[in-house]
């Protein structure tokens, strides 16, 4: 196994509401020394949920939501942060019910993704949901998010979609399609 570099020096460089950019001096192995930037989420600790909702056994939950990130409407599976001293299944069953109107009676936890993980410390704990029923809960949005379905067959034509850019959605509707395909619950 590789030896971490050793930390000489961490120092946050820039903040805003929501990020810090910290910056941080390493010594690798060899004597090489860096300096690296990451992006780290205030408050971090607590991290970030994201919920395949399924319909039924070919069907997930998409929303659409405005993006500052792409500055556009993007399709993606509901998700939100994780709140203090809430659980992952917990923070799940709530993102589920603000953004999509769902509930789930069936909630399993899937795998936990990064999205850059060369500058960003933050990761999000992806979870399957299933049994749903009609629920809402009033959330932190600035408008009602519009939800609509895609076919899990349908996933490469998806990834074509100009309106659904987000990886870890996509990798996460791979791997609960694998896993209910595994289980005989989805046939592809």
């Amino acid at each position: 196994m590789r030896q971490k570099p050793e930390v000489l020096a961490r120092e946050i460089v820039a903040t805003s509401r929501l990020f810090c950019v910290e910056e941080v001096q390493l010594r690798f192995s060899n004597g090489v020394e860096r300096t690296y930037e990451r992006l780290v989420g205030k408050g971090a600790g607590y991290g970030a949920v994201m919920i395949v909702a399924m319909l039924d056994s070919d069907h997930a939950v998409l929303v659409e939501e405005y993006c500052g990130g792409t500055d556009a409407y993007e399709m993606s599976l509901p998700k939100g942060l994780i709140e203090p001293g809430e659980d992952v299944l917990a923070a799940a069953e709530r993102e589920l019910k603000e953004e999509a109107g769902f509930g789930a009676r069936q909630l399993e936890h899937l795998t936990e993704l990064s999205l850059s993980p060369g500058y960003m410390s933050q990761k999000i704990q992806v979870v399957l949901a299933t049994d749903l029923y009609e629920d809402s809960l009033e959330g932190d949005e600035p408008e009602p998010m519009r939800v609509d379905r895609v076919n899990l067959r349908e996933l490469a034509a998806l990834a074509q979609n100009p309106q659904f850019t987000e990886g870890r959605a996509l990798a996460a509707l791979y791997l609960a399609r694998d896993l209910l395909t595994q289980r005989g619950v989805f046939q592809p």
